[in-house]
């Protein structure tokens, strides 16, 4: 196990110490999971394809739902709703 010491930026950014993003390339998406005051940090390469798609489906809905908290939602019937979710 490798353990480093770093700390967060008044704009919320933390650097990863070299020594432990060796095999983290520039660009990598990272997932950060937060479980009572623990921290997971994981590449999403490594992650299975559902827990991929899991993820994104409730990023998605969670955005869903602060915009129809805020009333920026549309009316449709469940014909057009259903035709839409195919977009996704």
């Amino acid at each position: 196990m490798d353990i480093a010491i770093t700390k967060m930026s008044s704009k919320g950014q933390i650097v990863i110490p070299s020594e432990i993003r060796k095999d983290i390339r520039e660009g990598e998406k990272l997932i950060v999971i937060k479980k009572d005051k623990q921290l997971i940090l994981k590449k999403i390469s490594d992650l299975e394809k559902n827990f991929k798609e899991d993820i994104l489906f409730a990023k998605r809905t969670e955005e869903a739902y602060k915009r129809h908290e805020k009333g920026l939602f549309k009316k449709m019937d469940k014909k057009t709703f259903l035709k839409s979710l195919k977009k996704w």
